[in-house]
């Protein structure tokens, strides 16, 4: 009998689009953390958010880490013969006792078949429960379902393994097939978000208790276009009348690259960590002799740390967030002994941190956050504050109270907007919260070339 996955939906809270951004669910004894998330009304940064998360969300599908969809709209069936092809993939669900589905983009995969199968029975029964049912209502049902399961996801599910990290946002869900087609998604393991932004869900769906609600204000209207990645849709036997996606123009009120940049909250700084890599650092016999942190500086591969922490290595081996390789590399490419910097490069495309522009100086008791991997603790946070301006050796420090450890070094110093003003370098064993940080002056005239 076939294992089927299974899900746990909603394990960790997700307050915002943000954050919904940088949630991944684990795969673990065979059950998969997935996120069903509504966000209703709208608030003042909704639409530079949403446009922020697209952008980002390219960079990351580029570099492989994620697949990702938003849509303003499920489509109709454009005509019927389309819908014929999907009527017989419903007499084959029939047929295999609604345990298992193959569509035309899907082919052959008998786990994912299993589970659009079991996942297409579950929101059946939910959608005709308390309602009179026959074979017609049932299949056109399925047919719909099935059909914007091929829409959204024909490019993903060709190349689909229960690891993969799937994100899809779409707008204004209210009709129950409709939402319950949403929760089908995380039966297949695919994070969604709903933007309610004009309305919600009935009472009646409401009662299901299937996503979780976030309240971002009052109903309202956005001005938003979907995001050039998204693809055409998909046809069986590729129709003329085909709908097309609806041109990605920029949207009217989206932020403009020139607009004043908003503060960030705790949990969407920590989003920034997948920009903050694990540094091991082996002797000539490969042992690993030491761990640091880096930042990533460069599309091209090109990772900021401590010339302390490259030193007395060999060769270095590189982790990043949400990405199961590891890194080897012997490039050292610049170090600095003084201002105890030096950047190494891996063979990868990286999504690299802004690094203070010094558009105001630093001052004291200002907000920071530090990210790095103390003690080989993968890309901890934690939050204080700018406590003083040191001169160490000549070389100007930030001081600041954001715990660190062994391990910490080489990893990032943020303000408040995500940008690097520091690099973390030393702390005192001896005294609580006093670390120091080579900060942003001394930085881009080392790191200049790379970025």
């Amino acid at each position: 009998m076939r294992d089927i996955l299974r899900f746990r939906h909603n394990v960790i809270d997700v307050n915002s689009v943000l954050a919904f951004e940088g949630i991944k669910g684990g795969v673990n004894q065979n059950c998969k953390d997935v996120y069903f998330v509504r966000m209703t009304g709208i608030h003042s940064g909704l639409v530079s958010e949403i446009c922020q998360m697209d952008a980002d969300m390219a960079g990351r599908m580029a570099n492989g880490h994620v697949r990702y969809r938003r849509i303003l709209r499920l489509p109709h069936i454009p005509s019927p013969k389309e819908a014929a092809v999907y009527e017989d993939f419903y007499w084959v669900w029939k047929k295999q006792q609604k345990e298992a589905v193959n569509t035309e983009v899907l082919k052959e995969n008998e786990e994912y078949a299993g589970l659009l199968g079991t996942g297409l029975r579950k929101v059946t029964e939910l959608y005709f429960s308390g309602k009179a049912a026959n074979e017609s209502l049932e299949k056109n049902f399925v047919v719909k379902l099935l059909y914007w399961h091929d829409f959204l996801l024909r490019d993903i599910i060709v190349e689909w393994n229960s690891k993969m990290s799937v994100k899809l946002v779409l707008s204004n869900i209210v009709k129950s097939q409709e939402y319950l087609f949403c929760y089908l998604l995380t039966l297949l393991g695919y994070d969604v978000l709903l933007l309610q932004s004009e309305a919600d869900i009935s009472e009646k769906e409401e009662a299901w208790q299937l996503s979780r609600k976030i309240r971002l204000g009052e109903f309202g209207k956005i001005d938003l276009m979907e995001p050039e990645a998204n693809l055409k849709p998909v046809s069986a036997k590729k129709p003329v009348n085909a709908s097309k996606p609806v041109s990605a123009k920029k949207p009217v009120n989206a932020a403009k690259p020139a607009a004043a940049l908003k503060e960030k909250s705790f949990e969407e700084l920590a989003l920034l960590a997948s920009s903050v890599v694990l540094i091991a650092i082996h002797a000539p016999d490969g042992d690993v002799i030491g761990t640091g942190s880096g930042i990533m500086i460069g599309r091209d591969g090109y990772i900021l740390t401590n010339s302390h922490v490259a030193s007395g290595g060999r060769f270095y081996s590189i982790r990043i967030e949400d990405d199961d390789t590891v890194y080897s590399t012997d490039e050292l490419i610049k170090y600095h002994s003084v201002l105890d910097l030096a950047v190494l490069r891996i063979d990868r495309k990286l999504n690299p941190l802004s690094i203070y522009q010094g558009n105001k100086k630093l001052v004291r008791g200002q907000k920071v956050v530090a990210i790095g991997s103390p003690l080989g603790l993968f890309n901890s946070v934690s939050d204080g504050i700018v406590s003083g301006f040191r001169k160490i050796d000549g070389v100007d420090m930030i001081q600041f109270t954001a715990p660190t450890s062994h391990g910490s070094s080489g990893g990032a110093v943020l303000n408040m907007y995500g940008e690097v003003i520091g690099i973390s370098t030393a702390g005192f064993d001896h005294a609580q919260n006093i670390n120091l940080a080579v900060g942003y002056e001394s930085i881009r005239p080392f790191i200049k070339g790379f970025t």
